[in-house]
């Protein structure tokens, strides 16, 4: 039984992911919106509320993922979560980090929801990149040190 429920979490988690990227790789802006209210009304079922603690910020986040040994958590300081997503994604090595940005609408809307900002530091749609790293902090401390992976690789 466990190797079925393992086979059904992997495979459903793909097929998600999947529509996901088909959804914020669509022309317009109304894929984001959509995969944003998804994210916000998921972090409502599950009870998300808000919290100021970066560690908890962390947590949140891990919630919102069926396993979170894909998502673990590599390190907190005084202000900031830090973490990394080892699910193979759809974009991965597509350079298409516009993409990515708007499929993390879900993430941003998830801890958005507890009060925090997420920002993609490193993404998969980077061409050899096998790992996204994220992070989250309060949404009322300033971030403009974490820089969205979209905007860094902009200027290369």
């Amino acid at each position: 039984m466990h190797r079925v429920k393992r086979w059904l979490i992997r495979n459903g988690t793909r097929s998600f992911l999947v529509a996901m990227a088909t959804v914020a790789r669509a022309p317009g802006d109304g894929g984001p919106r959509a995969i944003g209210r998804f994210g916000r009304w998921v972090a409502w079922l599950r009870g998300v509320t808000p919290t100021t603690d970066p560690i908890e910020l962390g947590r949140v986040w891990q919630r919102a993922f069926p396993a979170t040994k894909h998502v673990p958590i590599v390190l907190v300081d005084a202000t900031t979560a830090y973490g990394e997503i080892h699910t193979p994604c759809p974009l991965r090595g597509t350079g298409d980090l516009e993409a990515c940005h708007r499929m993390m609408s879900y993430d941003r809307a998830f801890v958005g929801r507890a009060g925090g900002r997420f920002v993609v530091l490193s993404s998969q749609a980077e061409p050899g990149v096998r790992v996204c790293r994220v992070a989250m902090r309060n949404e009322h401390l300033p971030y403009e040190d974490l820089v969205h992976a979209h905007k860094r690789a902009r200027w290369r």
